[in-house]
């Protein structure tokens, strides 16, 4: 469960065993957590599922991703690399 960032309380983080899921990003703090798809080709982020995320930390979160939007799609790519 590698963490690639910490910004404003919140860990963003891959999962190992998530084996060929298109490229997504999860983000927990304290007790909230969210899983995000990242679509690359459209520069945008769908939100797969969430929990005990109000709408506040759901922007907070999606600006985080989209301010280090490219850096997410490096650090999956190597991630992926490193698992095969």
């Amino acid at each position: 469960m590698p963490a690639i960032l910490f910004l404003n309380g919140w860990r963003f983080f891959f999962y190992a065993n998530e084996n060929n899921e298109p490229i997504h990003i999860h983000a927990q703090k304290a007790e909230s957590e969210g899983k995000f798809w990242i679509k690359e080709a459209e520069f945008e982020i769908e939100e797969a599922w969430s929990y005990n995320m109000g709408p506040k930390d759901k922007r907070d979160v999606r600006q985080i991703i989209f301010s280090h939007f490219e850096y997410i799609i490096e650090q999956w790519n190597e991630f992926q690399n490193k698992k095969s």
